[in-house]
């Protein structure tokens, strides 16, 4: 702020003193209405399987995301190679909807629930490593696999899965 004043200064010195001495007129503006900010997503229900894959479906369970889970992704070692299920493909819970293959090894990657394909991660063809990188995140830039709708076969398969407490339990108890 002083050196915005000092500007004021050298440029006309009577121009600070004349705003110095004015009262400044405050508006009686208000908002129409106060909107909540919020710095983070509502998160999506997530749950995980014993084969290590995630879902993550909406609030009204019709639509989710699915991927591997971090623990999945690092004892893959870096992952090299992707196989993307079909879009308009409809699968079982435990079906293979697609396939990772690492440095170290390969795995199917089953579908955690009953439901149909309704898109694909096209950018993990090109960079399968993203799966390393941010395995869990089902953003534009993230390692899912693909986005699928879900009809009611579906949400009884999901009620069934872990939750966030019982699949670090579940992954604790594997080493």
């Amino acid at each position: 702020m002083a050196s915005i004043a000092r500007c004021l200064r050298s440029a006309r010195p009577s121009t600070l003193s004349r705003l110095a001495q004015k009262p400044c007129a405050r508006s009686n503006w208000q908002p129409a209405s106060l909107r909540a900010f919020s710095a983070s997503p509502i998160r999506d229900i997530r749950k995980y399987t014993k084969d290590h894959e995630w879902i993550d479906l909406n609030a009204d369970k019709t639509a989710g995301v699915i991927g591997i889970s971090e623990y999945a992704a690092e004892e893959l070692g870096d992952v090299v190679y992707v196989e993307l299920p079909e879009e308009g493909k409809e699968v079982s819970a435990g079906d293979a909807v697609g396939a990772v293959e690492s440095v170290k090894s390969a795995a199917d990657i089953n579908a955690p629930i009953a439901c149909k394909v309704t898109a694909v991660n096209l950018a993990l063809e090109e960079k399968p490593g993203m799966i390393n990188k941010v395995p869990e995140d089902d953003s534009h830039g993230g390692g899912w696999i693909a986005k699928v709708q879900v009809a009611e076969q579906g949400v009884k398969d999901f009620d069934a899965l872990m939750d966030l407490e019982e699949y670090k339990a579940f992954t604790g108890s594997e080493h």
